[in-house]
């Protein structure tokens, strides 16, 4: 189960995720990206509330980082040190922008 709150300020679009980010729910998140992010220059995620993310999830913030590559910047923030690890394991942290 995933929940996605969305607040778009501007050119800036925050996405809140609550529960797990996995094979289930990487579409979900990956259409809520693209059908989101036109216009957008400064994109967040908030994992505040996340609890697991699974290769399918990497997949996707992949491809938001691919995107937001071209047309702004794109920022991890709040991550959970397990989510944080597995970053590390897949040499995430070093494409993605995390604070």
């Amino acid at each position: 189960m995933l929940n996605i709150e969305k607040k778009t300020e501007g050119k800036n679009l925050n996405m809140v995720l609550t529960g797990r980010l996995d094979t289930t729910t990487a579409s979900d998140l990956e259409k809520e990206v693209k059908e989101n992010v036109g216009g957008v220059e400064n994109l967040t995620f908030d994992f505040g509330s996340l609890e697991y993310i699974s290769s399918a999830g990497l997949r996707v913030l992949l491809s938001a980082q691919k995107i937001m590559n071209k047309q702004g910047s794109m920022v991890v923030k709040n991550v959970s040190d397990e989510v944080k690890e597995i970053f590390e394991v897949t040499g995430f942290s070093d494409i993605l922008t995390i604070e």
